[in-house]
């Protein structure tokens, strides 16, 4: 079994659904299943197909989630020491060298990943090109565009 590493912030997540999960879409689907079941014939009950659907897509989440939560390691980077280096869960201030903007991520697992927010899995190049870098480096990220070169301005243990 592979561990796979997850912010404290990615298990709440995961925890606050399964637990939604469990105590409020399982119990309704079970209602919608025998509301439907006292319709009458089954093998021409949209409803009770359609629910039954649902249930199994709900086991199925409910065991990926509780998989992924046994697979994980939290790890806790405002417990870390902060020195400045780039490591799995922290913020990063980059700047772009060649067009002087500025750009935030999170470094964050694969489940956690949303670019949107800001958040690339540690996995993305340009969280690959940055771990175990320091703030003041200057890093060549390889894009389908060409390198892009990045001047680590902050580390944040967040």
């Amino acid at each position: 079994m592979a561990q796979v590493p997850m912010t404290v912030e990615g298990e709440k997540n995961l925890r606050e659904e399964l637990e939604r999960l469990k105590t409020v879409d399982r119990p309704k689907i079970t209602e919608d299943i025998a509301e439907a079941r006292a319709h009458g014939d089954l093998k021409e009950n949209a409803e009770y197909h359609a629910a039954r659907e649902q249930q199994g897509l709900c086991e199925a989440r409910i065991r990926e989630i509780e998989g992924k939560l046994a697979e994980s390691v939290v790890i806790d980077v405002t417990k870390m020491p902060q020195n400045g280096k780039v490591i799995f869960g922290v913020t990063v201030d980059l700047l772009n060298v060649d067009t002087d903007e500025t750009v935030t991520y999170k470094l964050v697992g694969d489940d956690e990943a949303d670019v949107t927010g800001g958040k690339i899995s540690i996995n993305s190049p340009i969280a690959r090109g940055l771990i175990g870098k320091e703030e003041g480096d200057e890093v060549g990220i390889q894009t389908p565009g060409g390198e892009v070169f990045y001047e680590i301005e902050q580390v944040h243990y967040l």
